[in-house]
């Protein structure tokens, strides 16, 4: 068998980075810093919409990892507060895509904006090269990462339990690649 420290460091530094991202105090403070008043929920969808021309609510769902109804009332949400507008689709009617308006790409260019400023303050002291490097390897990874999901296909997972040979009297649902 072949060392796994760093394997397990690297899952244990995710694991406390996903954490740390997806806290609601980090929302907090990226949203001061911005000055946007926003809740923490609609700013990912937002600063996602600020990517596309137009995204169908399916399509933004998929991007955020959210439920497509969920999704639906969030953008209602962004609509009423001005930052987001729902065209009619001319191809299909039932489709509505959602799109930014000129309040929204202010609101995103200030979350930009304070998204540099911390993260330039989180690695001001780092050097240089590693500063270069850094994005680099995130991209590499996040890339892998992608096409491993695409290449799974779906039924084909593994629960924990499978992969123990079943344990007697549970039932795993965690999701292993195969």
């Amino acid at each position: 068998m072949h060392d796994t420290r760093n394997l397990d460091e690297i899952a244990s530094a995710l694991i406390e980075l996903t954490g740390l991202l997806n806290s609601p105090r980090q929302d907090e403070v990226l949203l001061g810093v911005a000055g946007v008043s926003l809740d923490r929920a609609l700013f990912p969808l937002l600063v996602r919409l600020s990517a596309a021309p137009a995204m169908s609510v399916a399509q933004l769902a998929e991007q955020a990892g959210r439920d497509p109804s969920t999704v639906s009332r969030q953008i209602a949400k962004l609509e009423q507060l001005g930052l987001v507008k729902r065209p009619s689709a001319k191809a299909d009617m039932r489709v509505r895509a959602a799109a930014i308006t000129r309040a929204g790409a202010r609101a995103v260019a200030a979350i930009t904006d304070a998204r540099r400023k911390l993260l330039g303050e989180l690695i001001q002291d780092w050097p240089a090269a590693e500063r270069q490097t850094f994005p680099l390897l995130l991209r590499k990874f996040a890339d892998a990462m992608r096409a491993k999901q695409n290449s799974v296909t779906p039924g084909r997972t593994r629960t924990a339990s499978d992969a123990a040979g079943r344990v007697k009297g549970t039932e795993s649902s965690i999701q292993l690649f195969d």
